[in-house]
């Protein structure tokens, strides 16, 4: 806990709004993330990433006997000349693999306990995300929605796309905070979003989904897994302490709860109520973790009540993942 209070002085954060300059930080974390391929790139413009099919890429692959119908450009006179048969140069595709980023700042994730809201920390992921990939020359996109209103950031090389990506997770988290906001409108659900994200991401993409997934209802599942098919998804789950254990206290005291439209009560202190509570929300938490498992997305759940750098180190054992 100590800890977290000096991050959040040293980055003058209240855990609550978010600030450029917290987002900033992750510039220089950008070795705690390991953007490597885990899937063949099955992007069709040409970019930094070999591809397994061979064509007019920079990458010399092999020689082979020249067959009726190749590039008589290609033809290695040099194996041509040694062995006294045609010879054809095949070479590895360069493809691209752009990165988007799915953030969900809706008012489920305006939560938090002990460090960041779910949201500030989905922000923040968001961010080493961003850089990671702006570091390795990737194309960086996103799409950021609260329950009002959502932006979507097209893809770019330049660090230009970095702070455009940072500089609206700032005003969506802003919006979300509003009670102005969507009257009269349709909401912004997970699903919706998922549906918009399945029309700006190209086959071969890298997709990081950053959400509590309370949302994560039928039509949510069937965008995910459409996305899978052609892309990698990895998913972070983000939840508060407070959602998997009661807090501790010294003494049994009954306390209020409220989500902002209902309200209920519940007694803190008492052993079976504590395990009861602990063992439904850890079969909640199983839920959203094996129907995501079932998208075929890659999860990693990610805590809001410690900085992200000691939960991403401890996932890959102290060392860069």
């Amino acid at each position: 806990m100590q800890d977290s209070t000096k991050w959040l002085t040293k980055y003058q954060s209240d855990g609550v709004n978010l600030r450029i300059k917290e987002l900033i930080h992750y510039q220089g974390k950008t070795s705690l993330l390991n953007l490597s391929p885990r899937k063949t790139v099955q992007a069709k413009l040409a970019g930094a990433y070999l591809a397994k099919t061979k064509g007019r890429g920079m990458e010399f692959d092999e020689a082979r006997h020249y067959q009726a119908g190749d590039d008589i450009r290609a033809i290695d006179w040099r194996v041509t000349a040694r062995t006294g048969k045609t010879h054809t140069k095949l070479y590895r595709e360069e493809k691209e693999r752009p990165v988007f980023v799915l953030t969900d700042l809706s008012s489920s994730m305006q939560f938090g306990t002990q460090f960041l809201f779910k949201s500030v920390q989905a922000a923040h992921l968001s961010a080493l995300i961003a850089w990671a990939a702006r570091k390795r020359g990737d194309r960086i996109g996103g799409l950021i929605f609260n329950q009002h209103q959502h932006i979507e950031c097209k893809p770019f090389t330049r660090q230009k796309a970095v702070l455009s990506l940072l500089n609206s997770m700032l005003k969506v988290q802003q919006g979300a905070h509003s009670q102005n906001q969507g009257n009269g409108q349709e909401q912004v659900t997970l699903g919706n979003a998922c549906a918009r994200l399945r029309r700006l991401a190209h086959p071969g993409s890298l997709i990081f989904i950053l959400s509590d997934f309370s949302q994560l209802d039928d039509l949510a599942q069937q965008h995910i897994a459409q996305l899978s098919k052609h892309c990698e998804v990895i998913a972070y789950p983000i939840s508060d302490p407070f959602e998997h254990q009661l807090p501790k206290v010294s003494m049994s005291q009954r306390v209020s709860l409220s989500d902002g439209t209902n309200r209920q009560q519940i007694v803190l202190g008492e052993k079976d109520t504590e395990q009861q509570y602990s063992q439904q929300h850890l079969d909640y938490f199983n839920t959203i973790h094996h129907t995501l498992k079932q998208c075929k997305a890659q999860v990693l759940p990610i805590d809001a009540g410690q900085p992200l750098e000691k939960q991403l180190e401890r996932f890959s054992g102290g060392k860069k993942p």
